[in-house]
């Protein structure tokens, strides 16, 4: 099966780590992909506040260009890492089919620039692609270098599974877990896997983020976890990069290693750290290394 993949805009800047770990790992797990040719920004959340129409044809203009990148295909599936522009495509195609309207007005504007869209466009989020394109079984055949005694506690984000929960479930995502279970590792089991880290609050108003943030590392040290996967790139930087913040705010030590998903699961397949972009993180995760060497944990 072949996919188009849509890096969106901030796997291109500040999430460029995450992109160079999920592209290492379809590499790994030979997968057929390319990236979708002259995309453009999604218009993220903010857009819709402005003009909605608008907003929803920047979107389905990505989803007409992967229907024309993959015309020959019988099937076409768009790869959406970012949890940001994942929401905003499944956004578009559902308003459309329920607004015939503006549904009208967005085909007449694509249509006019020389695309179609039809709307038959799967999106899909590479968690998804990996436990149920790929597979678990596959996924264990594969590691190298397993997570035996690192204990992972996968975080969402508020995004990634909702509102449209479509490859899991809204309250307690499991395809993470499933993920590192096939590479070894022992799954934490706890209930802030969807809670909000608060978001672009931390740019604006710190002091309603950082809470919101704290209680999710809180309880990640309280569950005795090595390390926090996310699927989103402003929640890996809430919750890597203000820990010291945090910790001086709420007199406490949150160290904990806080990284990708992609770049676990790279490890695990026994992928050059720095092309992972490991290097590029706020702070190495010497916790990982350590357990997956053999040795006692660094942070406790």
């Amino acid at each position: 099966m072949k996919y188009i993949y849509y890096p969106g805009c901030s796997l291109k800047s500040t999430g460029k780590l995450y992109e160079e770990s999920l592209l290492a790992v379809f590499d790994a797990l030979d997968m057929d992909y390319a990236e979708l040719e002259d995309w453009n920004c999604c218009g993220a959340t903010a857009y819709m506040a402005v003009d909605e129409r608008k907003a929803f044809a920047l979107a389905a203009r990505n989803i007409a260009l992967a229907e024309e990148q993959l015309k020959s295909e019988p099937e076409v599936n768009i790869v959406s890492p970012c949890s940001a522009c994942y929401m905003v495509l499944l956004k578009t195609q559902k308003f459309l089919e329920e607004h015939p309207e503006d549904k009208a007005a967005v085909v007449k504007a694509l249509k006019d620039s020389g695309l179609n869209y039809t709307g038959k466009v799967k999106v899909r989020h590479p968690l998804d692609i990996l436990v149920n394109d790929i597979g678990e079984k596959e996924i264990t055949k594969r590691i190298t270098k397993p997570l035996k005694g690192v204990r992972v506690a996968s975080y969402y984000g508020c995004q990634t599974v909702r509102p449209y929960a479509t490859f899991d479930d809204q309250r307690n995502p499991v395809t993470m877990d499933k993920i590192f279970k096939a590479a070894g590792a022992e799954i934490v089991d706890w209930t802030m896997k969807t809670r909000c880290c608060g978001g672009s609050l931390t740019g604006t108003i710190q002091e309603v983020a950082l809470p919101l943030s704290y209680i999710i590392l809180h309880e990640a040290k309280k569950r005795r976890a090595d390390v926090v996967t996310t699927a989103c790139s402003l929640c890996q930087f809430n919750l890597e990069c203000y820990q010291d913040d945090m910790d001086k705010r709420f007199k406490t030590d949150l160290k904990i290693d806080v990284i990708y998903f992609s770049q676990l699961l790279g490890l695990a397949l026994g992928i050059d750290p720095k092309k992972l972009g490991i290097h590029r993180l706020f702070a190495i995760p010497e916790n990982i290394y350590k357990i997956m060497e053999g040795g006692n944990r660094v942070y406790v």
